[in-house]
């Protein structure tokens, strides 16, 4: 079976950790360039020396290579801001897909194991946040048994897994998760956090989500939940539960208030995960980088197929 040719742009931890996922593990990908704007970047050099052709000219010098007519799929892992730059130079080309890693959200929102049937031939789909891939399919979950009034998620990451991207893009990590809490994971009301923890050694990635939805049999949004949690398993195999799901419930006589939609009560069910990376390029407690690049490479794999 012929490989579907793709580049990544954004030489950085990311599009190095998924530049290299794609030559070790991928069936249906073949890594032909890695972009950057930095000669020097370490990324760069590593695709030297893993024979994979490259560029620090940016879209710009990536479109001027031979390379670019046979390129189908183009990963964007650099920054909301550079994105919208490269979209524009990208979207004129009708045989290109992009699959964006940034929080630009020009696209549709992308969560794999929830909506990627609903998009499967456009242009241009987002991968949220590592904290949206991470918690969101937990919110779809619950979301299945019983309706999501309100989904809240607290993604905690190690400070040392935060690079200048990451730190530039908090405000779209939080507005942009949000909006996804509600366009994918069907809540009603979304909300974010992230935290960056300085600890030391670094903690590997925890997220933490909570749901108030209308009242549901507890033992199958269990089901649902832990039913997810392998699913995503299947492609990122560090998630997991870090403890058993909790129910609490919050009845009619003593509701509490979400900014938004009012008094609302039923029942709050709270997951708590760990996010473990695979330790392809990144450390294994760079499990919000590894879960961003391993959803990117599920979803260039279904394109793949579907070319």
């Amino acid at each position: 079976m012929d490989k579907i040719k793709t580049a990544i742009i954004g030489s950085g931890n990311i599009g190095t950790d998924l530049m290299i996922k794609i030559l070790r593990l991928s069936t249906r990908l073949e890594i032909s360039v890695l972009v950057g704007i930095d000669p020097n970047s370490d990324g760069l050099a590593r695709a030297k020396r893993m024979e994979v052709k490259t560029t620090h000219e940016g879209i710009d010098g990536l479109i001027k290579m031979p390379e670019w007519s046979d390129i189908k799929i183009i990963f964007d892992a650099t920054s909301a801001k550079a994105h919208h730059f490269n979209w524009e130079r990208i979207k004129n080309f009708s045989d290109k897909k992009v699959i964006d890693l940034t929080p630009a959200a020009i696209g549709p929102y992308l969560v794999p194991p929830v909506n990627y049937s609903d998009n499967t031939d456009l242009p241009n789909v987002n991968m949220v946040t590592c904290g949206g891939q991470a918690t969101i399919p937990i919110v779809a979950a619950v979301n299945r048994i019983a309706k999501v009034h309100y989904g809240e998620i607290v993604a905690s990451i190690a400070s040392k897994s935060a690079g200048p991207g990451t730190r530039a893009n908090i405000d779209e990590f939080t507005e942009t998760t949000a909006e996804a809490i509600e366009k994918v994971g069907g809540a009603e009301r979304g909300k974010a956090i992230i935290v960056l923890n300085p600890a030391e050694p670094p903690l590997v990635m925890r997220d933490t989500v909570f749901t108030l939805s209308e009242n549901g049999d507890k033992d199958a949004i269990r089901k649902s939940i832990h039913d997810m949690v392998q699913e995503v398993k299947k492609y990122v195999p560090g998630y997991d539960l870090h403890q058993e799901v909790q129910f609490d419930d919050i009845p009619e006589t003593n509701p509490v208030f979400i900014e938004g939609l009012g008094y609302r009560h039923g029942l709050k069910t709270t997951t708590f995960l760990k996010v473990k990376g695979a330790g392809h390029y990144l450390p294994e407690y760079a499990g919000n980088l590894d879960i961003m690049t391993s959803a990117a490479m599920a979803v260039g794999e279904k394109m793949a197929q579907n070319i």
